[in-house]
């Protein structure tokens, strides 16, 4: 056998002695990471049997409640039973196909826009397209009966409004940090207050503000829905924050380029768009997905002003009579949820950055 043909499996090998050598450091390389992985070890031995033996051995799998309270262990037939309401709330059964299919709406559309190979025009066509068939298939417009949306509820309110509102609040964010490194200096006066208002605001705060203020501001009693007013003031809360990661892109952009560009004739917003910002938007990757997953976990917060959230719509379907007390199945079930959101989010957030790393070389 030749040198050439033993290459791959001794670089294979290397390449996994490196991998375990870290491992290795990693676990045990000093007296404190060996006495904390020693201490994990303990901890997990000590809840991970009971856990198993409540949610697996000791469950009741199928039954009524009336099973589940002769059992000791986990009741995972009121997740089977209640399930479609954890999902979809108060929606209708009836038509409970549409809030589904928005679902698989918002998701086809949040997969495009992740995916760099369909970064293009027509994506930004399908974002309100997508919106406006979604609000009307989950409204009844299309297909009757209709629905008000105090009836929506569950994972296709969670998802719609973090959906819209972040798509909504990001490129408002971006017109903020510009303005508040404007030279003018009235517009970058506005830009700060209204940052440092909204960043200073609960978000709690926002949402009665949106339910009980904004109402009374619109002329001639005009009314607008209360999903639409919690959405509006939700972007402009979001906005806010997106705004401070984008301007710190912003800053770490070298002065030369700026310079460069004034060179080449380019005017400012040309040279934005070309330049500053496709460079400044790739090095707050990092903190725009850390502030997209912790604002789907701040949508559990529209339980406040009474909307139905995956969170609220589980909570509510304890207090089901022949159903009390499974608090623990519902609540797990949820995070089992918005943990594999934000677990995806981690990860397209560590592709994506290698993508693009390795885009910028060729």
């Amino acid at each position: 056998m030749s040198i050439v043909d033993k290459g791959p499996p001794m670089i294979s090998a290397g390449l996994a002695s490196r991998r375990f050598d870290g491992l290795w450091a990693g676990l045990f390389g000093t007296k404190l990471n060996a006495l904390l992985t020693v201490l994990t070890v303990g901890l997990l031995a000590w809840a991970v049997p009971p856990f198993l033996r409540w949610a697996i051995i000791d469950a009741t799998w199928t039954g009524s409640s009336a099973d589940c309270a002769a059992a000791s262990g986990a009741c995972w037939a009121f997740v089977t039973a209640k399930f479609r309401f954890i999902l979809f709330a108060f929606y209708p059964p009836g038509p409970q196909w549409r809030p589904l299919v928005v679902i698989i709406l918002l998701a086809a559309l949040l997969i495009s826009s992740a995916l760099p190979r369909f970064w293009r025009r027509e994506l930004l066509i399908a974002w309100p397209l997508v919106i406006v068939a979604s609000w009307a298939v989950m409204s009844g417009i299309v297909t009757p009966p209709r629905v008000p949306s105090n009836q929506w509820g569950g994972l296709p309110v969670t998802l719609f409004v973090w959906a819209v509102c972040f798509a909504a609040a990001t490129p408002l964010a971006i017109l903020l940090a510009l303005a508040r490194r404007s030279k003018m200096g009235g517009l970058r006066t506005l830009a700060i207050g209204f940052i440092e208002v909204m960043r200073g605001t609960p978000m709690v705060a926002i949402l009665y503000v949106a339910m009980l203020i904004l109402p009374m501001a619109m002329p001639n009693g005009q009314f607008i829905d209360k999903n639409a007013r919690a959405m509006i003031m939700i972007t402009l809360f979001w906005s806010a924050y997106i705004a401070e990661v984008v301007r710190g892109g912003l800053q770490v952009i070298p002065v030369g380029q700026y310079e460069a560009a004034m060179a080449l004739g380019l005017g400012y917003w040309r040279t934005m768009q070309l330049i500053i910002l496709p460079q400044a938007l790739r090095l707050v990757i990092p903190g725009m997905v850390n502030l997209a997953i912790g604002f789907l976990l701040a949508t559990s917060l529209l339980a406040v002003i009474g909307i139905f959230d995956l969170l609220n719509a589980a909570k509510s379907s304890t207090t089901d009579p022949q159903w009390l007390g499974f608090y623990d199945e519902a609540y797990l079930v949820v995070g089992a949820l918005y943990f594999a959101f934000c677990f995806a989010g981690s990860r397209y957030s560590l592709w994506l950055e290698r993508y693009l790393r390795a885009s910028k070389r060729r």
